[in-house]
């Protein structure tokens, strides 16, 4: 796998002074982090990039490193960079394009004309204003006989860029519209625009009963490849080959965007931009996805550090109280890095 080679760094006021690059984790900060996760048996694996290197891995459960994991709703964060590299391949226009535009014939007879004023960013941000089909509506949605339309058929309950509504309904619109708008599915964009430039593999992964590939659960990545999700996000969108030469994949000031507050989680209060968690921890701006059961990729630019958590995806649910669990993770490592 082709590691992301740029090395972001500060540098130091002083004419002629040497850059400064942040400190990598400590030997016993990670000895720390193994010790910590060996005791949530739930966690699969945690793997910690620095500077674009793979520094540590750590194994105890489930897939390992290198092989497919389910990442359930992490798979938002992956299809948001999906839309940004179809955004630049040409594939839409913008953020500002209209799902009703990208649909075309495919939007159901008789929808709220709301639906009309929905737009890319809306799906990205999870601000349709529709319906929730997550929570206690995702068995019946699931359940449903054409997932697009039940999901745009919903009653308003915001208007479009209202409150930030998490629903994995309003990320499947996002993968229709995108198959739709390309001619290609959702899975063949992703190998091609993001899984090539980033030498990741992008397995197939569920489609719901008209064949559009689920939007925003269940996509199957490495947590290796997650990290190439991560660095191809700390490093602006461009990826960097072993001689240094850069491919943008991402539109100019599109990690920028992402990592915009657009909305507020109503059970952490963290920010959401475009697929992102916007929180800080010990002191630092991170960025953050997270899926059911304890999947999670964070990056911390400051720090050039990205770490990717994959966990048992099976219900129970451990509760958001065990996202907390993996934030201290994450925090250990830059508190320690910090002193």
């Amino acid at each position: 796998m082709r590691l992301l080679l740029l090395l972001t760094f500060s540098v130091l006021p002083l004419l002629g002074a040497s850059p400064v690059y942040a400190v990598a984790p400590s030997p016993s900060a990670l000895s720390a982090l193994d010790r910590e996760t060996a005791a949530l048996e739930r966690v699969h694996s945690v793997v910690v990039a620095h500077a674009g290197e793979i520094i540590h891995e750590h194994h105890q459960g489930g897939p390992g490193v290198a092989s497919p994991a389910n990442i359930k709703s992490l798979s938002k964060t992956v299809l948001a960079a999906i839309t940004g590299a179809a955004i630049e391949a040409g594939v839409i226009e913008s953020v500002q394009q209209r799902l009703v535009t990208l649909l075309g014939d495919q939007v159901p007879n008789g929808t709220d004309p709301r639906v009309g004023e929905i737009t890319v960013a809306h799906l990205l941000a999870l601000q349709a204003g529709l319906e929730r089909t997550s929570g206690s509506n995702y068995g019946a949605w699931v359940a449903s006989a054409n997932w697009v339309n039940d999901a745009i058929t919903r009653p308003f309950v915001d208007e479009p860029g209202g409150r930030m509504l998490y629903s994995t309904g309003t990320s499947h619109l996002l993968s229709a519209a995108l198959t739709h708008a390309s001619g290609e599915t959702t899975h063949a964009l992703a190998q091609r625009l993001l899984g090539d430039p980033l030498d990741i593999t992008i397995r197939p992964w569920l489609r719901d009963p008209q064949g559009i590939y689920f939007g925003g659960n269940d996509m199957q990545l490495s947590p290796r490849a997650l990290i190439e999700v991560g660095e191809l996000y700390r490093n602006d969108g461009v990826v960097f080959d072993e001689a240094g030469n850069g491919e943008r994949v991402l539109p100019e000031g599109w990690v920028e965007e992402s990592w915009q507050a657009r909305g507020t989680s109503q059970w952490t209060g963290d920010g959401y931009g475009y697929g992102w968690f916007i929180t800080q921890l010990a002191g630092e701006d991170v960025y953050y996805g997270r899926g059911y059961g304890g999947q999670a990729l964070f990056v911390i630019p400051e720090r050039e550090m990205t770490v990717v958590i994959t966990s048992d995806p099976n219900p129970p649910s451990p509760g958001g109280q065990f996202q907390q669990r993996l934030n201290k993770l994450v925090e250990g490592l830059l508190a320690e890095n910090g002193e």
